[in-house]
């Protein structure tokens, strides 16, 4: 472990060997570095912080010290945080997340998310990730311009562009479910009234297909199928996005009059819902290349 002539480590921390800590960093017992971390200088860290392996921490970064009954602090892997940023006790940093400097995270902030402000908000994703192979893991995407749909890159999520037609008494847009959409609904909803700094979806299904549609206003999608990101933007009642089972969706972005419309194939099953984006990334590599889903969930 390098650390500065001032940093100081309490009996009961635990801190890996080739981890960094600045000028003035306390770390207390009960709090957990991990491998390959920097922790800049003027940053405590309290009982129940956990950082994964890579993280790193600029100058002055303030973590309310957790108080129990589920308040730790766990920064995800390969994390950076800003100059002078605050992080509330009780949130999860997900992996690969960015912290603008001199942000106040409040909530949790999803993998790969770029967060700034008071309080912070996602207001972008991390286009490069360093241990991704690609010079571009996360690819942002316009639809076609005329109707047809074309692969994003991600697993078999499809971008759709339908008929549209415009007539003095109102226009209207068609689209066909199992000819030009993969399933048959057995359900559909509603999101509206989205603020812009919130993000929905943060999710995946084991075996629930669903397909977007921005029917007014605008979002901001990205799809993941963990070996590759895409961000496309809605912004039309006429273009469709298509997520098969075992894609990571997110929704931001939500313009003030946005209305998003979801079809499902599967009625709801909260036991099809996978929440946490490393138990994602566990369930897909479990799946292999055969693409074959976990035995409980097949």
């Amino acid at each position: 472990m390098s650390r500065s002539f001032s940093a100081h480590v309490h009996d009961g921390a635990t801190v890996a060997a080739d981890a960094q800590l600045g000028d003035f960093v306390v770390v207390y017992a009960g709090a957990a570095i991990g491998t390959g971390c920097r922790v800049r200088g003027f940053t405590q860290v309290w009982p129940g912080v956990r950082l994964h392996e890579d993280v790193d921490l600029g100058p002055g970064v303030t973590i309310e010290a957790p108080d129990g009954d589920g308040s730790d602090v766990v920064i995800g892997a390969g994390t950076r945080i800003g100059a002078g940023a605050l992080l509330h006790r009780g949130v999860r940093i997900g992996q690969g997340a960015e912290i603008v400097a001199g942000a106040v995270v409040t909530h949790n902030v999803p993998p790969y998310a770029i967060v700034a402000g008071a309080p912070a908000r996602v207001v972008n994703y991390v286009q490069q990730a360093e241990r991704k192979p690609a010079a571009e893991w996360h690819t942002i995407t316009t639809p076609p311009k005329t109707p047809s749909a074309v692969r994003l890159g991600v697993g078999d999520v499809t971008l759709h562009r339908f008929k549209f037609v415009g007539d003095p008494r109102g226009d209207l847009s068609v689209g066909e479910f199992m000819r030009e959409i993969p399933f048959m609904p057995k359900r559909y909803f509603l999101v509206m009234n989205v603020p812009n700094d919130k993000t929905r979806g943060e999710h995946a299904h084991y075996k629930c297909h669903q397909f977007l549609v921005c029917v007014k206003g605008s979002c901001s999608v990205v799809v993941d199928d963990v070996d590759s990101r895409c961000e496309v933007r809605l912004d039309a009642p006429d273009i469709g996005l298509y997520l098969p089972p075992m894609t990571w969706g997110i929704q931001y972005k939500y313009s003030s009059d946005a209305v998003m419309m979801v079809f499902a194939s599967d009625y709801y099953e909260a036991e099809d819902y996978i929440r946490d984006y490393d138990e994602f990334v566990a369930a897909k590599r479990r799946m292999g290349d055969s693409g074959v889903l976990p035995v409980e969930h097949a």
